[in-house]
């Protein structure tokens, strides 16, 4: 089998340590389209390499950044060349607004790249907020690595949109797997971890989630769901296999505060 292609993105939450065993549980049962409506970092879908593939997010500058990749990623290549890493251009280039979709992208990777920690964080007024990184943060990998020109490849044959969940899982059917992984909120707290955005996944979008994967699982698909390890979630998918997965959190400036993370892994079929 194919080395899988490593993530161009480094993002909140992302699934690399989980991938491989992902893969494997998705190939099997994939005759059709794979579908993820919950993008970020798209680990899972580099690691699976489907043949076709939507992918989704609500974000819409993420979505562009694909989208970018897909068609434009030599343009997208060339601009980064050009741009010089440091605290200056960073903040320059993080206060930019501009509407040309490829220097849009760009300056996303950018930041990507070089803000600290490879954080992607909006406030509440939607603009990128993360201070710079500096030290050895470089967008070179992005060509160096061939980061950017594998991902393109893979991207060759998906369909890549901006959109709610809800419209994606309604199209899958016999033959088609889906992968969510959305932001873990719980019942009781309401106003959720923003993992990316600046809008809270709620409890009503999690029961939403819940409610469109079954209708799913029961149309055909395979629908595999990592979602936080609380009662409240496990009460979501009564029906589900479940495994309970274990990581090292990174979500701590310092290594001695980085504890272990419990997750579940539904599986509906």
């Amino acid at each position: 089998m194919e080395k899988a292609v490593l993530p161009f993105l480094k993002w909140p939450g992302g699934k690399r340590w989980l991938a491989p065993q992902l893969t494997k549980l998705i190939r099997p049962h994939l005759s059709g389209t794979y579908f993820e409506p919950f993008l970020g970092g798209g680990a899972v879908f580099f690691s699976l390499k489907p043949e076709r593939a939507i992918l989704s997010d609500i974000n819409e500058d993420l979505v562009n950044v694909y989208t970018q990749v897909q068609a434009n990623h030599e343009a997208v290549i060339k601009r980064l060349r050009g741009m010089s890493v440091s605290a200056h251009n960073y903040k320059k280039i993080r206060d930019l607004q501009t509407s040309n979709m490829i220097q849009r992208a760009t300056n996303f990777l950018y930041l990507n790249r070089t803000a600290w920690g490879g954080i992607y964080r909006l406030n509440s007024s939607g603009r990128f907020n993360v201070p710079f990184g500096g030290g050895e943060r470089t967008p070179e990998p992005l060509w160096k690595n061939h980061l950017l020109l594998r991902a393109a490849k893979v991207l060759e044959m998906s369909s890549i949109v901006v959109s709610d969940f809800e419209p994606l899982l309604d199209r899958a059917g016999k033959g088609d797997v889906v992968y969510c992984d959305p932001t873990y909120t719980v019942a009781h707290n309401c106003n959720g971890f923003v993992r990316y955005n600046e809008k809270n996944f709620s409890w009503a979008d999690q029961k939403r989630l819940a409610n469109a994967c079954k209708k799913a699982a029961k149309r055909g698909s395979r629908v595999i769901v990592t979602n936080a390890c609380h009662t409240s979630i496990r009460q979501l998918y009564p029906d589900a296999k479940v495994r309970i997965l274990n990581r090292k959190s990174l979500v701590s400036a310092s290594p001695f505060k980085r504890g272990d993370v419990d997750e579940y892994l539904f599986v509906l079929d």
